[in-house]
């Protein structure tokens, strides 16, 4: 009982202490799928060196949740190995987690309690991207740095840019800069369905833009609210003269259309192509023979063809297929949740070993080595090289356009960094 106690503590509420991670065994750590920080005893691995505490807000529980809990897991993995090779700057870190319920509200309130009360030095995390944006003003008034997780709001890094948030990973713009030319060669005219939230409708105009730019055309937008069960009454009105369906969801809401496009038919009579989070390893159980055939595009795929075919990752696949298990006892391969949140972890770490990072004093000095930070791919990064460009903090990385084949993604095309690159829109104030 305490140990189911001790879990629901450090899983829903975000109570997270040196003391409450190591004065409990292996039944709470197994049920988190780690050790979540650091070898215990504490002070035989580091000595009197003061922990580094790092907050993490995730949706643990609502509509996020399924995500997020495999987002945290990507973050755990990240924290675990760096504290069992000696730190940063030969300093533990102390993981705070916050559950932000997938509400806004109560993300923004948990963000101020993360800076007020518990004191993080830095955040890492971030799944919604609603909730990203309604906390990103919080970090900038505290000016702490915060290293978005997950959110993919274009917004993020142009016009809500501020110099306190960096996103290493990709963003719409730079996803459809790479996926147009080949959505157009599979057909001219193209239907988008999209989740009608901030994310779904910024990376909606993002690839209308960059399938006109390219000779094609958009026959017509259909949104869906998030959440919904049952979208065949927006399914069913999506007819006409087009070539492809386009659609941008993830999660649950990518489990969805992806059933019932397929049962209305749709997925047959057009081109079915859209966002790789649609057929994210975590969806595929759930999608069946029914998302055969999917095209998509992703910063990370579960699979071990050239390019990912490395020691780097095949580490990274190993370690998060075993803490998956523990959360889904149907083992999941990793998704690109756990893969940006680890990758993101480590671009903080490097930045604090760059900056010689003591503390919140050094907040500008972090903010300096983070711009223009080049990452190299290998055990931190293994999707591979990135940069983390100065003017708007929005990563560039290499992208995999997929094809769904016997229930597995396949490569059809690995789209280097540089054929990526979108102009910055940021003006920090």
């Amino acid at each position: 009982m305490a140990d189911r106690e001790a879990f629901d503590d450090l899983w829903y509420r975000g109570k997270v202490t040196r003391r409450t991670l190591i004065g409990y065994g292996a039944a709470t750590a197994g049920a988190l799928g780690a050790t979540m920080l650091v070898p215990a005893p504490w002070q035989a691995a580091f000595g009197q060196a003061k922990a580094y505490k790092i907050g993490t807000t995730q949706p643990l529980s609502g509509a996020g949740a399924a995500g997020g809990k495999t987002a945290l897991v990507g973050v755990q993995m990240a924290v675990d190995r760096i504290n069992k090779s000696g730190g940063v700057n030969g300093r533990p870190v102390e993981l705070v987690i916050a559950d932000d319920e997938s509400k806004p509200d109560v993300g923004r309130r948990k963000t101020e309690k993360l800076l007020v009360e518990d004191k993080v030095d830095a955040h890492v995390g971030g799944f919604l991207s609603n909730i990203c944006l309604a906390c990103m003003p919080v970090y900038e008034e505290y000016k702490i740095v915060n290293i978005i997780g997950v959110c993919l709001d274009t917004t993020i890094t142009t016009t809500k840019c501020n110099r306190y948030t960096f996103r290493p990973f990709d963003y719409a713009p730079s996803q459809a800069v790479a996926f147009a030319p080949q959505l157009v060669k599979m057909g001219k005219r193209w239907h988008i369905a999209y989740a009608d939230y901030s994310w779904g409708q910024s990376t909606k105009d993002a690839y209308a833009d960059q399938i006109k730019k390219v000779g094609g055309e958009i026959a017509g937008t259909t949104g869906i609210p998030l959440g919904t069960a049952d979208m065949t009454p927006f399914l069913s009105k999506i007819s006409g003269n087009f070539d492809g369906l386009f659609g941008i969801f993830f999660g649950k809401d990518g489990v969805t259309i992806g059933n019932q496009a397929f049962d209305l038919g749709l997925t047959k009579k057009y081109k079915w192509a859209g966002d790789g989070a649609i057929a994210e390893s975590t969806n595929i159980p759930a999608l069946g023979s029914k998302i055969e055939g999917f095209i998509g595009i992703n910063r990370y795929i579960p699979v071990f063809e050239p390019p990912l075919n490395t020691p780097a990752h095949k580490k990274f696949f190993d370690d998060a297929k075993a803490r998956l298990k523990q959360i889904d006892s149907s083992g999941p391969d990793p998704d690109r949740y756990v893969q940006s949140n680890y990758e993101a972890f480590n671009a903080l770490k490097l930045g604090m070993e760059k900056s010689k990072f003591r503390g919140r004093e050094d907040t500008d000095k972090l903010i300096a080595a983070l711009e223009g930070l080049e990452m190299k791919e290998g055990d931190d990064f293994p999707q591979g090289d990135k940069l983390l460009r100065k003017e708007d903090h929005q990563a560039f990385l290499r992208q995999f356009i997929f094809e769904i084949k016997g229930g597995k993604p396949k490569i059809v095309q690995v789209v280097d960094r540089e054929k990526t690159v979108f102009p910055p829109a940021c003006k920090f104030a």
